[in-house]
């Protein structure tokens, strides 16, 4: 009992300084881009690589940490964002855009270790307390989303190339980060387990209770991604300093992961699928605000709205993810829905400069209402009986 909240508390910690650095480069790689863009279209170009670098990983982070555990693998990845964090510092400093792209790809490596911060707790946790230990680790964000935007304002002039106080700060959050993964004392996969290779991937894929995880994840991230990505960019060509942007976006976050000090408890009495489609419902509203005024209130409140959307679609998947495979699964079967996320979250970043320069803030919110009518009527599906395969 001791061990298993020892680790979840460490496991909250880790993931506050990952999102930190997250909510950071959510601030400002739009920004920083647009400044170094000849092609202002091109502007949130840096977001994408990001996320690019988290997808092209996830799978073989997955399959380092069968191999190795997950506490040297989250340290693994957090030195790579270290170094990511020196070439992004750099690339501001150069004024290079297409070294800002690579320096937050390889940024994007450590974000993959780190989404298994949450799997990690499901580890650690008994069968009953799996979804709030997941619920609690995701908790931990909620200072990221205090800690970030404010980090932001304070680094981005700090140094005589703007951004680049910002993204060298990233470091400082990166080493704590590896001091508190070497605390951490999370069983490995005994031999008989990594010997042990499961049910292909495509038979596990074909349970309905995986898909609506997937699905939820994919839509939730996505949605709020593509969104969120342009609003720094929208608030701006609305004429909206600097300072009220980092605000949206410091309470969208706060709204991500402050929920999540209930929502497994939520999940335990209600369950995951009543919310998984309350995340649907919240995320149309959010599209409902976000379409009424362009007042830094309406950015405020739409992103809030979507930032608790996706904290449920989020957690709701996660936990629904959790069972539907054996513990000699989890590596594939985590990894592969991570990358399915981080594939979406990468085409949601790399459209939202253009969708925004080309067809407007209206059009983008119009863009995300199909894909979270086929997440819901997918859910309503599996609510109707279909029930997850036992791994």
């Amino acid at each position: 009992m001791i061990t298993r909240n020892r680790n979840v508390a460490l496991l909250c910690a880790t993931q506050a300084l990952l999102f930190t650095n997250n909510t950071i480069l959510i601030a400002i790689n739009g920004l920083a881009g647009y400044a170094l863009a000849s092609d202002k279209s091109l502007a949130t170009l840096p977001v994408t690589a990001y996320v690019i670098g988290a997808a092209l990983t996830t799978i073989p982070v997955s399959q380092l940490m069968r191999r190795v555990g997950r506490v040297n693998g989250f340290s693994i990845g957090t030195l790579i964002g270290i170094f990511g964090a020196l070439v992004c510092g750099g690339a501001v400093y150069a004024h290079n855009f297409w070294l800002l792209c690579l320096g937050t790809m390889i940024m994007g490596i450590y974000n993959a270790s780190g989404q298994y911060y949450r799997f990690a707790a499901a580890d650690v946790a008994s069968a009953d307390f799996k979804s709030k230990a997941i619920s609690l680790v995701m908790a931990g964000g909620l200072v990221g989303g205090i800690l970030g935007p404010q980090t932001s304002k304070l680094t981005k002039d700090l140094l005589p190339a703007e951004f680049m106080g910002s993204y060298l700060a990233l470091i400082g959050f990166c080493i704590v980060a590896l001091v508190l993964q070497r605390m951490m004392d999370i069983p490995r996969l005994t031999e008989a387990e990594q010997k042990d290779q499961g049910r292909p991937l495509a038979e596990i894929a074909r349970q309905p209770a995986f898909i609506v995880a997937v699905l939820s994840g994919m839509i939730g991230y996505g949605v709020m991604n593509l969104l969120m990505t342009a609003t720094p960019l929208a608030m701006k060509s609305c004429a909206h300093p600097f300072s009220d942007a980092a605000f949206v976006i410091q309470w969208h976050v706060i709204a991500m992961f402050a929920p999540s000090f209930f929502t497994g408890a939520l999940i335990k009495r209600f369950g995951v699928r009543t919310i998984l489609f309350t995340g649907v419902l919240l995320s149309l509203s959010c599209v409902a605000i976000a379409l009424s005024g362009v007042e830094v209130m309406h950015f405020w409140i739409a992103l809030m709205l979507i930032g608790v959307g996706w904290n449920f679609m989020y957690l709701g998947g996660t936990t629904l993810l959790t069972e539907t495979h054996a513990p000699s699964e989890k590596a594939k079967v985590q990894g592969a829905n991570d990358m399915a996320i981080f594939i979406t979250m990468a085409i949601s970043s790399a459209s939202s400069g253009w969708l925004f320069s080309a067809r407007g803030w209206e059009v983008m919110n119009y863009g995300a209402i199909p894909f979270l009518l086929i997440t819901a009527m997918a859910i309503l599906f599996l609510k109707s009986g279909k029930r997850p395969v036992a791994a």
